[in-house]
């Protein structure tokens, strides 16, 4: 498929135009909101800020080949600077605005931590400043990347694959012991080389690792593995993205058998309330689920001590799931959670271990792999 040293493709090229178009638009936005203020202290009027309610599902509409998207007509809420209870939010976003727009001018990143560090007077956590960024860039309407704020990255990646830094570092994923972190910056990613099959997405770092260990990666087909950890971090969805718009090949998922890790699934494939502003870069819509099935634990008769009984907490995220606009569009999925209804039992991937220690890689993902086990 190339090398590293080739010329930038056609892709690469798009994205390069792109990303200066996105500057130019990021620094007359931000001037734009700051002509606003200026204007409202001229008149004598306190300066107000407007920001999208990015936690209501009432703002959100589903779209199949985006996935959740927010509504243009969505609901706001209004950031006043002569307010007491919103006076140190108004001063923060300012902040952060002027901390963006240096960045972009310069063509330089800094980390969300960097920000904090910066003032932590002004910002009460670090989980303040994680909103007001992405708060800054659904006000903006580009995406988070473009504001030159870097998030450091908790997914891994492994398998088939190498590519090129922002910077120039080349980074190879093909060692079979060791992982590499997934970058903080993923638009500045370039001259990706891979003969991969398929990216197999993994809800947590154990069975990753296990994967691993076991050299899953090359074994049965050349593969990629990537794991966001739990809950996906922007970065390790923006690299699923990445991966699948560059490469085009199948997108498969490899979750627990319970409603949180349906959840995660769901976040790779359709995205999230919070990030909905940004779904058309950071949804896959081609996420296939290959297991771990409900249908089966009874198909493979997993033993039943390893079955554990949903929780309360379990049947009220089933039943939320259940209820979510994109589950029309997947019968098989909603066969697969109502069975779980059903049986009123969950399963960890690694409870297939209770059938051999190795049944996970060496038949359950070769087999469902060969034969199409996947909904």
């Amino acid at each position: 498929m190339g090398n590293v040293n080739s010329l930038p493709n056609k892709h690469d090229e798009m994205e390069i135009l792109v990303k200066t178009q996105t500057v130019r638009e990021v620094l007359t936005r931000i001037e734009g909101i700051i002509l606003e203020i200026v204007t409202s202290l001229s008149k004598g009027e306190a300066p107000v800020l407007t920001l999208t309610n990015r936690s209501s599902w009432s703002n959100i509409s589903f779209d199949r080949a985006i996935g959740l998207q927010m509504s243009s007509g969505s609901s706001v809420s209004v950031i006043r600077s002569d307010c007491p209870s919103s006076v140190t939010k108004f001063a923060q976003i300012l902040k952060i605005l002027s901390v963006i727009y240096r960045l972009v001018q310069r063509n330089s990143y800094a980390t969300k931590r960097d920000i904090y560090y910066d003032n932590t007077q002004l910002f009460s956590s670090q989980k303040a400043v994680d909103h007001i960024v992405d708060d800054i860039s659904c006000m903006l309407k580009v995406p988070r990347r473009s504001l030159h704020v870097l998030a450091t990255s908790k997914g891994f990646i492994a398998g088939d694959l190498r590519y090129m830094e922002e910077d120039g570092t080349r980074i190879d994923c093909r060692s079979s012991s060791v992982a590499v972190a997934v970058s903080s910056n993923i638009g500045g990613i370039r001259n990706i080389v891979s003969s991969a099959k398929f990216v197999l997405i993994v809800e947590k770092d154990a069975t990753f690792q296990r994967l691993l260990d076991d050299n899953f990666c090359t074994k049965l087909f050349p593969c990629i593995i990537i794991t966001g950890k739990g809950v996906p971090d922007v970065n390790s969805r923006l690299m699923v993205r990445k991966l699948w718009d560059t490469l085009h090949i199948p997108i498969f998922a490899l979750v627990d058998a319970d409603p949180h890790g349906i959840e995660i699934m769901c976040i790779y494939k359709y995205g999230s309330v919070a990030m909905s502003f940004e779904a058309h870069s950071l949804t896959v819509p081609s996420v296939m689920w290959l297991g771990l099935l409900p249908s089966d634990l009874q198909r493979l008769w997993v033993p039943k001590d390893v079955l554990i009984p949903l929780t309360k907490r379990d049947e009220s995220k089933l039943s939320s799931l259940l209820k979510r606009p994109y589950l029309t569009s997947q019968p098989n999925w909603q066969k697969e959670m109502e069975l779980m209804t059903q049986s009123r039992v969950k399963a960890e991937i690694q409870s297939l271990a209770a059938i051999a220690p190795d049944f996970l890689t060496s038949i359950y993902l070769p087999n469902k792999l060969r034969y199409g086990g996947w909904v």
